[in-house]
């Protein structure tokens, strides 16, 4: 069985730092020939913001007809899930976060409906990665960042120990990262560990 690979890119401007990051990740996972990948721009997916009516409490699912139709059973099925976000003002970028908030739906259904996000054979196999750059040097400037990150992938059944991260600071302009001294390498190493952690656990 193939491996799906679901990658979200979450920056609004298209090939940037943090995506380059992600594309090198996903440069690393590619010495393994069977995956499927599928990485998509959140800045096209067309999901819109979470509206807080609460009705996927009763519905289990959104209201909201959009781009999260078919998101939403990808990240099911998916066996890592990557997501990666520029920091801005301290805190993640508004496109990845409206993913995190239209998650919404899964933490409905597992908390509020009693209802399995994953089918429980497949709990603790999954793997998430998260990716961030950033402008300033500061040593705090991702931690605003990360609690949204550890929400989402809870919701989605993927514990705090499964999550990686690679996050560089430092890399303002866009392009910044190329020069970075151990981003590239880093983040294709990443890929390479990620990819050989799941092939152990869906052995």
């Amino acid at each position: 069985m193939p491996i799906k690979v679901l990658a979200f890119a979450g920056s609004p401007r298209r090939h940037g730092n943090s995506e380059t990051l992600l594309d090198w990740v996903l440069d690393g996972m590619t010495a393994d020939k069977d995956l499927v990948i599928e990485k998509i721009a959140l800045t096209d997916a067309n999901i819109n913001p979470c509206k807080g009516c609460n009705a996927c409490e009763k519905l289990n699912k959104c209201v909201q007809r959009d781009g999260m139709d078919i998101y939403h059973n990808k990240i099911i099925e998916a066996d890592v899930i990557l997501l990666s976000s520029p920091i801005y003002c301290m805190g993640i970028a508004s496109q990845p976060k409206a993913l995190i908030d239209r998650a919404q739906v899964f933490r409905s259904r597992k908390y509020v409906l009693k209802l399995p996000v994953v089918p429980s054979e497949r709990k603790g196999k999954r793997l998430g990665v998260f990716l961030a750059s950033a402008g300033q040097n500061w040593d705090h400037v991702f931690e605003a960042a990360i609690p949204s990150v550890k929400c989402f992938y809870h919701v989605i059944d993927i514990k705090d120990a499964d999550i990686s991260y690679l996050m560089i600071n430092g890399v303002d302009e866009k392009g910044a990262i190329e020069h970075h001294p151990t981003a590239k390498t880093d983040a294709e190493k990443l890929g390479r560990d990620v990819i050989a952690e799941l092939r152990k656990r869906l052995a």
